[in-house]
């Protein structure tokens, strides 16, 4: 036993971190890559290895020797023996199922590494419309390569494909001369890899405002080829555009939007999720995917892959002889689709903790405070007798949020705030008092382009934003976050809006307050967005108060370490 070492591992995969042990900062880097947070309280943060995690870690060259050293190397005490092997027989499924070229032009030959596993294989009937049995393992045709992936993945056997990818059409294209941060260039190349079996598709995971789409051009200037770009919203392909234009020796005759403005393929086509989403009624085609298919593509990059809409993910099974790239600031997806993530676009290849970033100054230092406040009298009762999803709309329209909302942009007089939230009522209300503008889902693509223009030049200090902030917002002058509702506790969202403002600012912090009501439902979601948080590595103070100064009702006194955070 070693009193000071900060981790617990235990029989049943789930690892204990001593948030307050000298060490505990390096070990939870260390774990990130092969563990998943599962609760964060005050002392002891809970972690759990899953199939899942060890199968990324494998995809990301990480070894079974390698997460044993780790776990001895930061353990309190001795590793249980029965979990050792257990890991080591987990990340062998990976690669013990092998997809390669087949004899025909169309066809993929699939190989298991034993015969039981054939015979696991053979017994699952979701496959046997997709594989035939021939010597050495299975045949499939090329258009069931992603289905037969997702299918045995959820059987407990991730495939290492090693089949050939297409080459696409060739795309003269450089990146001008400026300087590649370190790990932007050791993403793009652990996405690129040598170009032998087994490279060119997968998943680097890096945070909001650490530059993913300049890993993402660096791998197009690698491969050079015809790309499609898939991103959230119109705002974020016309980022894109001027980046590509901006960093690339691309013309803007070589760059197409594919969107509802604009419907025009180039060598280089940036389209939304929506447009290719959109189909006339409830049960017909999506007539938009002839873009996967009807192009010679040989690059597809899914910008925010953890928002990838159950249709594209259909698309996407089809297209696994294309390279395919995601960017994301977490793999995490609110309905549980990691595993289709990791068979359809690839494993985890790549990944930097957030803080060791914010360390070396790549990005900016935040610090995450939560404002708890009381219901009104006048609403408690309407809360009480509310159904589910009722209460957590009284609890996030809380009106006392809005006075706490103010009295915080008064306190941070030199920030460029953001006050983002979920219910437009909420928010065109705390527009009107600050006398500010408004971006919604609504708003045109022109006026929002100007309100964000304007605020990048300091025209504006405070905007105020629906969940249109969600999506690839690039503010780069944005140093503080008010967030005054949010997504029954998502942890995707709270990633993205924490990234709004993580662009380093010179000498200077950045602050991300959540309000939320008081003994509510809200506090619970919040606690799961906390997580996300603690798994970063963010420090998470709850400040409690007993209304908002500007009310005329005087704030509970704090201790002077939170006061601190308000000026």
């Amino acid at each position: 036993m070693d009193a000071v070492k900060p981790l617990i591992v235990q029989s049943d995969r789930t690892l204990l971190l001593d948030v307050h042990a000298p060490e505990a900062e390096d070990a939870r880097a260390a774990i990130l890559p092969f563990a998943e947070l599962e609760k964060s309280p005050e002392h002891i943060h809970t972690y759990r290895i899953t199939p899942l995690s060890l199968w990324n870690a494998a995809g990301a060259g990480i070894s079974p020797r390698d997460v044993e050293r780790i776990l001895n190397r930061y353990s309190r005490y001795e590793v249980p023996q029965s979990i050792s092997g257990a890991f080591s027989e987990t990340m062998a499924r990976y690669g013990r199922i092998r997809l390669r070229e087949g004899p025909g032009t169309e066809e993929l030959l699939l190989t298991a590494g034993s015969k039981e596993i054939e015979n696991e294989i053979t017994a699952a009937g979701v496959l046997a419309g997709h594989l035939t049995k021939v010597e050495g393992g299975f045949s499939l045709k090329l258009t069931s390569r992603g289905t037969v992936k997702q299918e045995l993945i959820k059987l407990g056997w991730p495939v290492q494909d090693e089949a050939p990818l297409r080459e696409g059409q060739p795309l003269e294209i450089a990146l001008r001369p400026f300087v590649l941060r370190d790990y932007q260039i050791e993403a793009a190349r652990s996405f690129v890899g040598k170009g032998g079996p087994g490279t060119g598709f997968g998943v680097v995971v890096l945070p909001c405002g650490s530059g993913k789409t300049i890993v993402g051009m660096a791998v197009m200037a690698l491969l050079k080829t015809n790309t499609l770009i898939l991103s959230a919203n119109v705002a974020a392909v016309h980022q894109w555009i001027e980046e590509l234009l901006d960093k690339t020796t691309l013309s803007r005759e070589q760059i197409a939007e594919y969107t509802g403005d604009s419907k025009s393929v180039l060598p280089v086509t940036i389209a939304t999720y929506q447009i290719l989403t959109w189909r006339p009624n409830r049960d017909g085609n999506f007539p938009h995917f002839s873009l996967f298919r009807g192009y010679p593509w040989g690059l597809i990059i899914y910008d925010e892959v953890h928002l990838l809409p159950a249709p594209v993910f259909r698309v996407t099974a089809e297209l696994q002889a294309v390279r395919r790239l995601g960017l994301t600031a977490t793999l995490v997806r609110e309905d549980g689709a990691e595993d289709a993530v990791f068979s359809l676009v690839g494993p985890k290849r790549y990944d930097v903790p957030w803080k060791e970033l914010e360390r070396k100054g790549w990005i900016a230092e935040a610090r995450c405070i939560e404002v708890r406040l009381d219901l009104p009298d006048s609403n408690k009762i309407p809360y009480a007798v509310a159904g589910k999803r009722e209460k957590y709309r009284i609890a996030a329209e809380n009106p006392r949020k809005e006075d706490a909302a103010m009295e915080l942009i008064a306190n941070h007089g030199e920030d460029h705030i953001l006050v983002i939230g979920q219910y437009i009522s909420q928010l065109e209300a705390i527009a009107r008092r600050l006398q500010v503008p408004l971006v919604t889902g609504k708003t045109s693509n022109t006026e929002r382009e100007r309100i964000y223009r304007d605020f990048k030049e300091g025209k504006l200090r405070v905007i105020v934003v629906s969940k249109v902030a969600n999506f690839a917002l690039d503010l780069p002058a944005a140093s503080m976050a008010v967030q005054i509702s949010g997504s029954f506790g998502s942890r995707q969202e709270e990633a993205q809006r924490l990234g709004r403002i993580l662009r380093p600012k010179k000498n200077k912090n950045s602050y991300f307050y959540t309000i939320v009501s008081r003994s509510t439902v809200e506090e619970d979601f919040a606690a799961n967005r906390q997580k996300f948080l603690a798994e970063q590595g963010y420090h998470y103070s709850i400040q409690h108060w007993t209304a908002s100064p500007l009310s005329g009702t005087a704030e509970t006194p704090l201790p002077a370490e939170e006061r601190m955070a308000l000026r």
